[in-house]
């Protein structure tokens, strides 16, 4: 009964009473309020109000979206002053408004987000784009457009595609400006790329001069990419004074966000002054795919405005700004929402405020769940949200200003990165950001360059590099002080060095600074790190390129190559009398001569029974065995084989006598007419298991890695610091004050030092593999230029005649052979001797079997009683062995075994046959 009631007041609440309390429950107004707080008279703000009035008339001329209510929008102008466009948002507080389009302004957004978040009020921006102000600060928040994270990401790959590595960036200060910039500096950080230099304008009305100013330093940085983040008229007026100090030159490389494009869009025809400062600028525009729908909305623009005014990319954002309110306040209503605002207890009057006017839509979260929820085709392409409330499926078009126009050149999407295909075509594919897949279409640069721009030059600042250069007291070859001069120095590194300055194609400053007090030579280790101080802006000379100094600052290509070496002293072999038993090792000696004696025990086992040359009294056996296994040596051996098995194994061993007897031969030619050079250190490996000293030179990074990669002792290593000391602590030894044992130092001394020195030798092999390079700054430019000069002088041979020039070899160079092992080692020869020894365990198996299939078919009272002890049946094996065979009575076993086969046939034929 109480539910039949509830229902009849619910049905006269629809029906009778249309108005009152039930308003609230069930029926739609007859009008919506909306707000929209923009710019008016501005790139976007002229096209935005025009899109938006369109966009009104659209969506109330259609019945099938808000029937019975009309949407009526009510326009402030924000002059793009954060503090007026509070006043206008407080203003709208006061009335029955449900949504906000707008700010168009990111510093705006921000003020009156935060006054939306309290009043729960949508703000649906078709312009804002600063990327922060899709944080949970802002809920009420609503980008109608592409955040700058997006178009960030997008100037990113264009600078990664290119091959740039430092951009300078020229940006609005504010809110806008900063922000973007930030995020362009994490995404280029992503490609191993960076911001060099910023340049921040200040926001509103500046002067030319001021402008001027800035960009006489960004002509004074390296990087020549220019990034351009500002407003319409700031960005125009940067370009203007651009040309006018020469920066829209060749060389140059300008991206401008896409407030350029909306200026190009909108603006019918620019002034020429305009279009010649933005030649060859690369520019970004928010992507709109092309549709029946957006191609009819542009004629009928042109109509509209007479062609008096563009249509931009905000304004279609704007005219769909509209449509999601109309859509999201038709399903608001259909889920019982409705439009009633309370008062905000937390607010007082205070005197002509009347602050107390401010309400609270009731139901805003409802609307702004429906709101995000909303999803529909409109001018822009697929308007839906994602997860953290920005549009799907962000794109740009990448634009090139050639003459009076611009040209498209390709487009950047979130889903592939840089295309020339559109996005909407590549979305049904599957993701692809293989290098080989990111294009873009040829770009006329600054200056109608074709080639694309190095993207870096040396400043032409006056600032000249700083080169730090060590002062070698020893090897001075290589680099070396000038007598007489303060910083002017000589050497196969600095003549590498000028030669591959010369080769860049732009002039480089610079001044060579001493390093080192000129009595020894000084750490190379912290030269290179003076590098990160900021002292030395480049170091040249003998500088090793290892692992801990490419941690902390870049080096060029090689241009000579190293190692660390063991020089030792040593002796001269003599042939002596013993000198026929060198090309063995003990080893091989001893397994060679063990197999002689397998070998023959081998053969007269298999032999015995049947050969009369392999019978007769135990010492003529033995006697036969060794003589006919020392005689295969020589391939003399009398006694002949009659077994197969014999003959099998005997093949085999004379195959693997053939090879010893060969390679002995051979080493021991090679030991009576080749000068052989003897030394107790074998290599590297010798010298970590042993206490002897060990020396190094002054400076070089041998210490530092013989201490903490090889784990030698700190104690052991002597410092010396130059040839002649080398020689002395040499020929001293380890057992005398200081000398050492060996000398461990890089490939390029050694070799100059054992050139003049003809006792001491290369001990093993080079144990690391390093080069000579020149040091920069991380991510410096000029190292990769000079890498690629110093390739061009190593192809062309110029690299070679400097070396030739500096280190002229003495007498000695020819005998700077390695020393190494002459003898033969077993491990070169064992498989043969497996393969020898498995037909020997083959070939006796074989013969043993055969044995016993004998002694189980021997006649019965041959046989051994049932009861015979093991013993017996051991001793009829080995007297059978040893029992030369009958031939005849072989033949006649074979033919009883036959006829017994036989006999076993026929049994098996009767029994089938019962069966």
């Amino acid at each position: 009964m109480g539910r039949m009631w509830f229902l009849l007041i619910a049905v006269l609440c629809l029906e009778v009473f249309p108005t009152g309390y039930c308003k609230n429950v069930s029926s739609r107004p007859a009008v919506v309020n909306i707000g929209a707080i923009f710019t008016f008279n501005s790139t976007i703000g002229r096209v935005a109000k025009i899109a938006i009035e369109e966009a009104l008339n659209d969506v109330n001329s259609n019945s099938s979206i808000l029937p019975g209510t009309k949407l009526a929008v009510k326009m402030q102008n924000s002059n793009c002053n954060g503090f007026l466009g509070m006043v206008e948002a407080l203003q709208f507080m006061e009335t029955d408004i449900v949504a906000i389009l707008g700010p168009q302004s990111s510093v705006v957004a921000h003020i009156i987000s935060l006054v939306a978040n309290e009043l729960h009020i949508p703000l649906l921006s078709f312009a804002a784009t600063d990327p922060t102000l899709a944080s949970l600060q802002f809920p009420y928040f609503v980008r109608m457009t592409q955040s700058d994270f997006y178009q960030m990401s997008a100037v990113a790959e264009i600078v990664g595609h290119y091959g740039w590595k430092e951009v300078t960036v020229i940006y609005i200060d504010d809110d806008y400006g900063r922000n973007g910039i930030s995020a362009l500096n994490d995404r280029l950080a992503e490609r191993r790329c960076k911001i060099s230099y910023k340049a921040g304008i200040p926001p509103g009305s500046v002067k030319r001069g001021r402008i001027m100013d800035l960009l006489v330093k960004v002509a004074l940085m390296e990087a020549r990419v220019i990034v351009l983040h500002a407003n319409p008229d700031s960005g125009l007026m940067v370009f203007s004074v651009a040309q006018y100090l020469g920066m829209m030159a060749n060389g140059y490389v300008w991206i401008a966000t896409d407030w350029l494009s909306s200026v190009l869009d909108s603006v019918v025809s620019l002034p020429s002054e305009t279009t010649d400062s933005l030649q060859g600028v690369l520019a970004l525009r928010q992507h709109t795919p092309d549709s029946d729908q957006n191609r009819a909305f542009s004629s009928r623009w042109k109509r509209l405005t007479g062609g008096s005014l563009g249509l931009n990319a905000y304004g279609l954002y704007a005219y769909d700004s509209v449509w999601l309110v109309a859509q999201a306040l038709d399903a608001f209503f259909d889920d019982g929402g409705s439009i009633s605002f309370s008062s905000d207890t937390r607010i007082k009057s205070n005197g002509s405020l009347h602050l107390e006017k401010m309400t609270i839509f009731d139901d805003g979260p409802l609307l702004l769940k429906t709101i995000l929820g909303t999803n529909f085709t409109g001018l822009t392409g697929l308007v839906e949200f994602d997860y953290d409330r920005s549009l799907i499926q962000p794109s740009y078009d990448i634009i090139n200003v050639i003459g009076t126009g611009f040209r498209r050149i390709g487009y950047w999407s979130n889903y592939s990165g840089l295309s020339t295909d559109a996005p909407e075509t590549l979305y049904p594919k599957a993701p692809n950001r293989s290098r080989a897949s990111q294009k873009l279409q040829s770009v006329v640069w600054p200056g109608d360059a074709l080639t694309t721009p190095r993207g870096w030059v040396f400043p032409n600042n006056g600032k000249q590099l700083r080169i730090g250069v060590p002062n070698r007291v020893s090897f001075r070859e290589f680099v070396s002080k000038v007598h007489g001069t303060e910083n002017s120095f000589k050497g196969l590194c600095i003549d590498v060095f000028t030669a591959a300055i010369n080769l860049l194609p732009y002039a480089v400053p610079y001044e060579f600074i001493s390093f080192g007090d000129g009595h020894q030579n000084p750490s190379y280790t912290e030269l290179v790190n003076l590098i990160t101080t900021g002292l030395f802006d480049a170091v040249v000379g003998d500088i090793a390129i290892v692992t801990n100094r490419t941690k902390i600052v870049d080096f060029t290509q090689p241009y000579q190559t190293s190692g660390l070496l063991v020089v030792a002293p040593f002796k001269r072999l003599n042939t002596g009398a013993w000198a026929f038993l060198r090309p063995f090792s003990i080893e091989m000696w001893a397994v060679t001569a063990a197999f002689f004696i397998v070998i023959g025990i081998v053969v007269w086992i298999l032999e015995h029974r049947i050969n009369d040359e392999f019978r007769g009294p135990p010492m003529k056996q033995i006697t036969t065995i060794l003589w006919f296994s020392f005689s295969t040596l020589f391939f003399a051996h009398r006694e002949n084989t009659v077994s197969t098995l014999g003959r099998a194994v005997l093949i085999i061993w004379l195959f693997v006598v053939l090879i010893v007897n060969s390679s002995y031969t051979a080493s021991l030619t090679s030991i009576f007419t080749v000068q052989r050079l003897s030394s107790p250190i074998k290599g590297i490996d010798t010298l970590r298991t042993t206490d002897d000293p060990i020396g190094f030179q002054v400076g070089s990074f041998a210490e530092q890695y013989l201490v903490e990669e090889l784990g030698i002792s700190k104690s052991r290593l002597v410092p010396l610091g130059s040839p002649e000391e080398y020689a002395k602590a040499l020929q001293r030894g380890p057992k005398k004050e200081g000398g050492v044992a060996a000398i461990v130092d890089e490939r390029p001394y050694v070799e100059l030092f054992l050139s003049n020195q003809c006792a001491f030798r290369v001990i093993g092999q080079e144990f690391t593999k390093s080069g000579w390079g020149f040091a920069f700054p991380q991510d410096s430019q000029l190292a990769v230029d000079l890498s690629t000069a110093i390739l061009t002088l190593s192809e062309n041979g110029d690299l070679q005649r400097i070396h030739d020039k500096w280190l002229k070899l003495g007498t000695c160079s020819s005998e700077t052979t390695e020393i190494e092992s002459e003898q033969l080692h077993l491990k070169s020869f064992w498989g043969l001797f497996l393969i020898c020894g498995i037909a020997c365990l083959l070939a006796l198996l074989i013969c043993f079997i055969q044995i016993m299939r004998q002694l189980r078919h021997e006649d019965p009272a041959e046989t051994p009683a049932s009861g015979s002890s093991r013993s017996q049946r051991l001793h009829r094996v080995l007297s059978l062995m040893d029992e030369k065979e009958d031939p005849s009575k072989k033949s006649k076993r074979r033919k009883v075994e036959f006829v017994l086969d036989d006999d076993d046939e026929v049994g098996r034929m009767e029994k089938r046959e019962q069966h």
